[in-house]
């Protein structure tokens, strides 16, 4: 038997009603709870939620539990409330009431289920949410037909909803699996992977993985700490395979994490303070990436201000995700089919470690549930004010200075102190140490520099007859 207590705990942690769920006090008109009957199961079936709610005994302002006087075992004009509701609900979705006691207080939960293969009517019209208001749904006749093909078909997923863009390449598909070790089968990738909707037409998670995705995915960077403030740079990732955008991004946000100095304390080693927390960046931007309701035609959104990165993921948590679940870890894809790929190539994992690494990093507040998106911050920490105003210049020059690749940046710098080792070019370009090794072996490999010596007392030598 479900845990009644615990499911209005869980209802009251939104920041506000949704669809599914309704508050009230001590409410009662017998007509327009059979409305509500209606429209929740309606509109649960529309989220992809097994029942609707209806809750007596907690203010739907401030969500907090106050208790109740309602009483469902009341006559209504001679007949008992329940018999009133359910001979006038068509189909019987079988909702039931249930008596809380959560503290002190009485809750009274009306339990809706979803609807199944029809709309649920009451005295034989239909009903929906839009947002917190009850409506006649034939008055909405575009949500109506939407209510009808979710009940026929499912909820529109990256795996049953058709691509719009047929004429699809793979090329970097297969040069990515490649580099993790995987081999596709030109013959058998397509069934294996899922990218065909049973009509054998490609459908969204197709168009995500090929060679041109179709949508924009850019990092944008302001001068301040709101989209008002002066912009300095749009760098555009999209239109390529997103596991391709994901990866460039990711090596982006080693670009911009500078690397400072801390020598506060100078009597003992120095200590190199990135800007960000990597890993919860990472984190981050995966569960952007897996999570996104790319069913809407939208990207992740990622902004950097001066003071925060805001990674923006479309649509709100899987259905049957508990908030609380949700941040044990115990996550419930979005998107199935994407998160197997994800999984298959190791790009994440089913052990539900990634939002509790950016809380424990950031604490629960890095997130932000909104009506349709998800945003989480990432704050960006400073050793000194002056590096606050300053930084976004320095983010700003490494990311325009494209007149030099970063085994030419290393170069120079070598130059300059032939003396230098791998951890201070990090600091002295800004970057992380992944962009320095690649760019010590490309040097390397090329025959125009060698270390002579040990990587603590060594130097490096550099053959300008290459």
């Amino acid at each position: 038997m479900a845990d009644y207590a615990e499911i209005v705990n869980e209802l009251t942690k939104y920041d506000s009603e949704e669809e599914w769920f309704e508050f009230k006090e001590n409410w009662f008109e017998a007509h327009a709870l059979g409305e509500y009957i209606s429209a929740l199961s309606n509109s649960a079936a529309m989220e992809g939620r097994p029942y609707g709610y209806f809750v007596w005994g907690v203010r739907d302002k401030t969500h907090e539990i106050v208790g109740t006087s309602f009483n469902y075992q009341q006559d209504y004009k001679n007949e008992p409330l329940q018999h009133y509701l359910a001979r006038q609900t068509a189909p019987d979705v079988g909702f039931s009431f249930h008596n809380v006691i959560i503290g002190t207080k009485k809750v009274v939960v009306l339990e809706i289920p979803a609807a199944v293969n029809v709309p649920t009517a009451f005295d034989k019209e239909r009903y929906l949410r839009i947002g917190s208001s009850k409506e006649n749904v034939s008055k909405y006749p575009e949500r109506e037909a939407r209510l009808f093909d979710v009940l026929k078909h499912g909820l529109p997923s990256v795996d049953n909803q058709e691509s719009e863009y047929q004429d699809l390449s793979f090329e970097r598909l297969f040069t990515y699996y490649a580099g993790r070790g995987i081999s596709l089968k030109q013959e058998t990738f397509k069934k294996n992977l899922g990218l065909l909707t049973r009509d054998g037409k490609y459908n969204i998670l197709a168009q995500l993985l090929s060679d041109n995705c179709h949508m924009p995915i850019r990092v944008s960077i302001f001068r301040g700490e709101k989209k008002s403030s002066p912009m300095y740079s749009i760098k555009e990732f999209g239109y390529t395979c997103i596991l391709s955008a994901m990866d460039k991004i990711l090596e982006y946000g080693d670009v911009i994490n500078l690397i400072q100095v801390d020598e506060q304390n100078r009597g003992m080693i120095r200590k190199d303070i990135s800007l960000f927390d990597m890993d919860a960046f990472r984190e981050a931007i995966i569960n952007a990436f897996a999570h996104n309701k790319w069913t809407d035609g939208n990207a992740p959104m990622i902004t950097v201000y001066s003071n925060r990165i805001g990674i923006l993921s479309r649509g709100t948590l899987a259905p049957l995700q508990t908030i609380e679940g949700f941040f044990q870890g115990e996550s419930i894809p979005v998107n199935q089919k994407l998160s197997d790929v994800f999984l298959q190539l190791h790009i994440s994992e089913r052990s539900g470690r990634g939002v509790p690494k950016i809380t424990d990093v950031y604490g629960r507040d890095a997130f932000e549930f909104r009506e349709n998106s998800i945003v989480v911050t990432i704050p960006l920490r400073y050793l000194s004010a002056s590096q606050n105003i300053e930084v976004t210049d320095k983010v700003t020059d490494k990311l325009i200075d494209k007149s030099k690749s970063w085994p030419e940046k290393i170069l120079a710098e070598i130059r300059n102190n032939p003396n230098i080792s791998q951890p201070h070019l990090a600091i002295a370009l800004g970057v992380g140490k992944t962009t320095i090794q690649k760019g010590i072996a490309s040097l390397k490999e090329r025959g125009i520099i060698e270390r002579i010596g040990s990587n603590k007392n060594g130097y490096w030598k550099i053959n300008d007859e290459v």
